[in-house]
C-alpha cells in the first residue's frame, strides 16, 4: 500500500490557493498531479530539455519572465512551443506578471493549462510543496485512535475492546484533541515525520461501547477536534498481565517503523484503577522532554551512581506486529 501512487486535482490547488485561471483545456478537477515537485524551466526555456520531468507544475518567476522579455517574439514563442511540446501539467505564472498573447495561443493548440497567482516565487513554491507533500504522500490506514495531548501526536494502538475510545474521550474531557477514532490514515510528509488523520467520511466520531457512535465535535465543540496531526509517539494498551515483565525504569527506548520512519513507543498495561488518562498525559510530557535531551531515568540512575556511561539501547518493531 505504500507503494500506492496517489493524485491531487489541479483544481484542488486552484481552490487551495486561489489561483487565476488564464486558460484550461479542460476540467481542472480531471488534471490530475502526481509528482510532489515543481519546476522552474529557465535553463528548458533556453533549450537544455534532459532530466526534464513534465509531469510537474512549471513554476515562471521574475526571472524567467526577464528572460522571456529580453527575446524577440519569433524566438520567444520557439522557445514556449518548445516547452509546451512536452505536454506540461501546467504552467504558473507568478508576481501577477503579465503573459505573451503567445503563451495562451500556444496553450490552446497543445492543451496546457495557465494558471497566475499574486504571491511571490519563493512564498508560492513553498507553500505548494508543502501541499503537494501532503496530499502525494506514501500512507496507509491503520486502527488506533490519534489524539493531541499537549502539542504531542499520540497514537493509541491496541486490541478492540481495550479501552482506547474511552481513554480518548477522558483526555478530550480534560481539554486535548481528537484527531482520529478507530481509523488512522498516516501520511509520510518527510523522512523523519508522519501526519495521521482521519478519514472524511467518519472525521470527528467516536465510538463507545454501551452508548455507541457519538460526534465529539458537535458534543464537545470545536475546540476538541483537529483535522491532522504529526504522530511524535505510539502507545499499545494491552490487557494486565501478571507474568509479563514491563518496563519500569524508561531508560532505553523502543522504536515503531511506519512508513520507514522510526517513532518512540511504549506499551502500557490496562487493569482497573489505573487513570489512563493521567498516564497518558505523562507519557506525551515525558517523551517532549527526551526530545529536549533529557531522561529523568539516567538522572536517577546517575544519582544513585548506577550510570555505566553505555547509550540507551534503541530497538525497532514493525508497527504491524507491535
Amino acid at each position: 500500500m505504500a507503494d500506492q501512487k496517489f493524485t491531487v486535482s489541479l483544481q484542488k490547488i486552484v481552490d487551495e490557493f486561489k489561483l487565476e485561471v488564464i486558460y484550461a483545456p479542460e476540467e481542472l478537477s480531471q488534471v490530475l498531479i502526481s509528482e510532489n515537485d515543481i519546476t522552474r524551466p529557465g535553463l528548458q526555456l533556453m533549450g537544455y530539455y534532459e532530466y526534464f520531468n513534465p509531469a510537474r507544475i512549471q513554476i515562471i518567476g521574475k526571472m524567467e519572465f526577464s528572460y522571456l522579455s529580453s527575446l524577440n517574439e519569433t524566438e520567444r514563442r520557439d522557445r514556449i512551443e518548445r516547452l509546451f511540446k512536452e505536454r506540461i501539467k501546467a504552467l504558473c505564472i507568478t508576481r501577477n506578471q503579465p503573459y505573451f498573447p503567445e503563451m495562451v495561443d500556444l496553450a490552446k493548440e497543445y492543451g496546457v493549462p495557465i494558471l497566475r497567482t499574486e504571491e511571490s516565487t519563493s512564498h508560492f513554491t513553498s507553500s505548494l510543496l508543502s501541499f503537494l507533500n501532503l496530499h502525494l504522500a506514501p500512507r496507509v490506514t491503520r486502527h488506533g485512535v490519534l489524539i493531541d495531548i499537549y502539542g504531542e501526536g499520540i497514537l493509541i494502538t491496541g486490541e478492540s475492546g481495550v479501552g482506547k475510545s474511552e481513554c480518548a474521550i477522558e483526555l478530550v474531557k480534560r481539554g486535548h484533541r481528537l484527531v482520529a477514532d478507530d481509523a488512522v490514515e498516516i501520511r509520510k510528509v518527510s523522512n523523519k515525520s508522519l501526519v495521521g488523520s482521519a478519514p472524511d467520511n467518519i472525521r470527528h466520531f467516536l465510538e463507545l461501547r454501551g452508548i455507541g457512535i457519538i460526534n465529539v465535535r458537535r458534543l464537545f465543540g470545536m475546540g476538541a477536534v483537529k483535522m491532522s496531526q504529526e504522530i511524535n509517539m505510539i502507545i499499545e494498551l494491552e490487557p494486565w498481565d501478571s507474568s509479563k515483565i514491563y518496563d519500569r525504569m524508561g531508560v532505553d527506548t523502543d522504536y515503531a517503523n511506519i512508513l520507514d520512519v522510526k517513532v518512540p513507543s511504549m506499551v502500557i498495561p490496562v487493569k482497573p484503577g489505573r487513570n489512563l488518562a493521567v498516564i497518558m498525559e505523562v507519557a506525551a510530557m515525558n517523551n517532549r522532554q527526551k526530545k529536549m535531551g533529557y531522561n529523568g531515568a539516567q538522572e536517577l540512575m546517575k544519582r544513585l551512581g548506577m550510570d555505566t556511561g553505555e547509550s540507551p539501547k534503541e530497538t525497532v518493531h514493525d508497527f504491524d506486529s507491535f
